[in-house]
């Protein structure tokens, strides 16, 4: 039984998950729109709602904890860019969008994932 379970494994043992979506993370940042497959697409939701909500402090230690998560780069560009869009937003900084076609090769569902 998968009770009390929270994270999908993906195929993946965990240090390459983590790999997988902090590199997501960062095309997301820096691009501010990417297609992947709808389950890759709702954990990265959660993982950037978490990461905007720690940038809106807008302190030396939140900035430190995005750098230690994110690539310098793509840190820095939400630590000053992203996260002052959303100063008034309570939350909801993305959304994902079903796409009505499939992945050719295994049928996959697609989905964009943007910010609003």
């Amino acid at each position: 039984m998968k009770h009390l379970v929270k994270t999908k494994k993906f195929h993946r043992k965990k240090d390459q998950r983590k790999a997988l979506f902090r590199n997501m993370a960062h095309h997301l940042i820096m691009k501010e729109k990417i297609k992947t497959t709808t389950e890759k697409a709702k954990y990265l939701k959660r993982i950037i709602e978490k990461m905007i909500t720690i940038a809106k402090k807008q302190n030396l230690a939140a900035l430190r904890r995005l750098l230690s998560k994110l690539p310098k780069k793509s840190a820095y560009k939400l630590f000053y860019e992203i996260a002052p869009r959303y100063k008034e937003r309570n939350g909801g900084y993305t959304r994902v969008i079903k796409l009505p076609l499939r992945r050719k090769s295994d049928g996959a569902e697609l989905s964009i994932i943007e910010f609003v």
